[in-house]
C-alpha cells in the first residue's frame, strides 16, 4: 500500500466523519474531471472471456445484489431491504464485519432460511489487512474460521482494498473485492471487464472465481457526489445490458434511510433502491440471469475455470 494512503489509515479514527467526507468529496471532484472517459463506463471492459458461451438459459445479461453492512446500524437495517428484495422478487448476499460489531446469528439464519446468502466483509474494517503478507495471512486465519462456522464461501475485503495472490490464504469460491472501473475508491486499480473471471492459484492448489461490482456504490453516488436520482444506475445498467455482461451491484444498508424518514446526513432514500429494482424488473423482465453471487461462482468454475 502506498505510504500516504498507510497515513491516512493510521489517523483516520481522529478525523471527524465530516472531514473524512469532505476530503472524499473534494478528492472526487477531480477524480470526475480526470476520469470522464472510463467512469461510469469503460467502453474497453465490455470484452468478453475467452470462449465465451453466454449466460445459462439464454440470458442476455446477469443480475446481481450484494450488499456490505458495515456498522450495527447496518444491521438493523438488513431487514428492511431483504424484505423489499424479496417483494420485488430479488435475492442478495448480505456481507458481515465479525469483529466490528456483533452479527446477530437469527439474522444469519433469517437471511439464509429465505434464499440469501451471507458473506464475510474483513474482520474489524480498519484498512491494515495489506500492510504486510504476514497480517494478511493472520487474519486470513481467523476469516476462514467465521466463513466456517456462518456456511459462507465468499469474501469482500473492506473499502475493497485488495491483492488476488494473497487471496488465495482464504477458503473462498469467490471474491468481490474489484470492480470494472472506480477512480474514487482508496485503491483505484480497476479490473477492467463486466464478466467475472477465474483466478488459479499458480501453485497447484485451488483457484476461485473473481465477481466484481459493475454498477457504482450507493455511497459513492448519494453520499460522495451527491446525486439525487438514478440516472447513472441506469445509464450503466443499460448499457451492461446492451454488452451482454454482468450487472453487480454493491448496496451498503448503512446509508439507506428507512421509508418514512427523511435522510440523514450520509443517508439516502431507500426508494432510490427500490426504484431501480423496479426499472430492472420492469425494463428487462425475463432478460437475466438472476443468481446469487455462491450460485454464479459455481456456475463460473464449472464453465471457465481454467481461463
Amino acid at each position: 500500500m502506498p505510504v500516504l494512503k498507510k497515513a491516512y489509515y493510521r489517523i483516520k479514527p481522529i478525523l471527524p466523519r465530516r472531514v473524512q467526507i469532505a476530503m472524499r468529496r473534494v478528492r472526487a471532484r477531480i477524480k470526475l474531471r480526470t476520469h470522464g472517459d472510463t467512469w461510469p463506463i469503460d467502453e474497453n471492459a465490455a470484452a468478453p472471456p475467452k470462449n465465451w458461451k453466454g449466460w445459462p438459459e439464454g440470458k442476455r445479461f446477469a443480475f446481481l445484489l450484494t450488499h456490505d453492512v458495515e456498522t450495527a446500524k447496518g444491521q438493523d437495517r438488513v431487514r428492511c431491504l431483504a424484505d423489499l428484495e424479496r417483494e420485488l422478487g430479488f435475492t442478495s448476499s448480505y456481507n458481515f464485519v465479525p469483529e466490528r460489531y456483533p452479527v446477530r446469528k437469527e439474522l444469519r439464519n433469517y437471511l439464509t432460511g429465505h434464499g440469501f446468502e451471507v458473506g464475510v466483509h474483513g474482520l474489524n474494517h480498519d484498512g491494515k489487512y495489506f500492510d504486510s503478507f504476514e497480517i494478511f495471512r493472520e487474519r486470513a486465519q481467523k476469516i476462514n474460521r467465521y466463513m466456517s462456522e456462518w456456511g459462507s464461501v465468499g469474501f469482500r475485503s473492506p473499502s475493497m482494498q485488495h491483492n488476488l495472490t494473497w487471496f488465495h490464504e482464504l477458503e473462498i469460491d469467490y471474491d468481490a473485492s474489484t470492480f470494472d472501473t472506480d477512480p474514487f475508491e482508496p485503491q483505484p486499480d480497476g479490473v477492467g471487464t463486466i464478466y467475472p473471471f477465474w483466478v488459479p492459484s499458480g501453485n497447484g492448489g485451488e483457484g476461485y472465481v473473481e465477481i466484481s461490482y459493475t454498477l457504482p456504490q450507493d455511497f459513492t453516488l448519494f453520499v460522495i457526489l451527491q446525486e439525487k436520482n438514478i440516472d447513472t444506475w441506469k445509464r450503466k445498467l443499460d448499457w451492461i445490458v446492451s454488452k451482454g455482461g454482468m450487472a453487480l451491484m454493491l448496496i451498503h444498508p448503512d446509508y439507506t434511510s428507512p421509508g418514512g424518514s427523511p435522510p440523514e446526513a450520509e443517508e439516502y432514500p431507500i426508494n432510490y433502491y427500490r426504484e431501480f429494482l423496479e426499472y430492472v424488473k420492469c425494463k428487462y423482465e425475463g432478460e437475466y440471469y438472476h443468481v446469487l453471487p455462491r450460485e454464479l461462482a459455481s456456475m463460473w468454475k464449472a464453465n471457465y475455470g481454467t481461463f
